[in-house]
């Protein structure tokens, strides 16, 4: 599944289409703190479109305002990666760039992710925005085609909610969290309920910690040479996997 295929998957009306070719070069001055981060950007992305600007007069949902944030547009970006780039930290450098809320589509070797991040006002400079929390991500390739099909349907902009723009992102945030604890539970389900979708997110939180930590022990088991050091790693290692299930099943 390639990004055009997500973007479509979204329903966006003809309202909201921009279809714009954005210059790396924006990127590069507002998204890339280091110089790596500039190589990365130079090298790693072969193009960069806009795609739709999602606001009151082009999706007819209303603009948001708290004292932690403003969410007057979200813009829906497609980003092309060379082979060889480094997709998540490019992600997270998109993100970070653009002031208004991103869906971004980012594809590389003809497949694509899906990631979202909410914003919120600097507390250090006034009138940017930051990261409020992490990129939240997506491969729904790697969940299976039965999961892929859910979750592409899922997106769909008339499915999400229309309060605001605010609650509009975060009905895609929770398709991103179904289509992640779907998985891991082979079930793609989006919770209805504040509490429900809370409880779900701090599982999701723990299977990563724990899935994390396992790989790292692995890691260490296959290069250890000391056996009662090895027999200690895979106790440790079967307790985080019990660990892991428990948290799966809260899922």
């Amino acid at each position: 599944m390639n990004g055009d295929g997500v973007v479509l998957a979204l329903g966006l009306p003809d309202s909201a289409m921009v279809d714009r070719r954005v210059p790396k070069a924006l990127l590069l001055e507002h998204g890339a703190p280091t110089a790596a981060d500039k190589r990365r950007i130079t090298e790693g992305i072969e193009q960069l479109r806009w795609v739709a600007a999602l606001k009151p007069s082009t999706v007819g949902i209303a603009a948001y305002q708290d004292s932690e944030r403003e969410y007057l547009e979200i813009a829906v970006l497609q980003m092309m990666l060379r082979p060889a780039a480094k997709n998540a930290r490019l992600v997270e450098l998109l993100h970070r760039a653009v002031p208004h809320p991103v869906v971004a589509v980012c594809e590389q070797d003809s497949r694509a992710t899906v990631s979202l991040a909410h914003k919120r006002w600097s507390l250090g400079e006034g009138g940017k925005t930051v990261l409020k929390g992490d990129v939240v991500a997506v491969d729904p390739e790697a969940a299976g085609e039965a999961i892929r099909d859910d979750f592409l349907a899922a997106l769909a902009l008339d499915r999400q909610p229309r309060g605001s723009l605010f609650a509009l992102y975060q009905g895609w945030v929770e398709v991103l969290f179904a289509c992640q604890a779907a998985g891991r539970t082979h079930s793609f389900v989006v919770p209805g309920g504040a509490d429900r979708r809370a409880a779900r997110c701090e599982a999701l939180r723990e299977c990563e910690r724990l899935e994390a930590e396992i790989d790292r022990l692995r890691a260490a088991a296959v290069k250890e040479k000391q056996i009662p050091r090895q027999v200690e790693l895979n106790l440790e290692i079967k307790r985080l996997e019990a660990a892991r299930a428990a948290a799966i099943a809260k899922l």
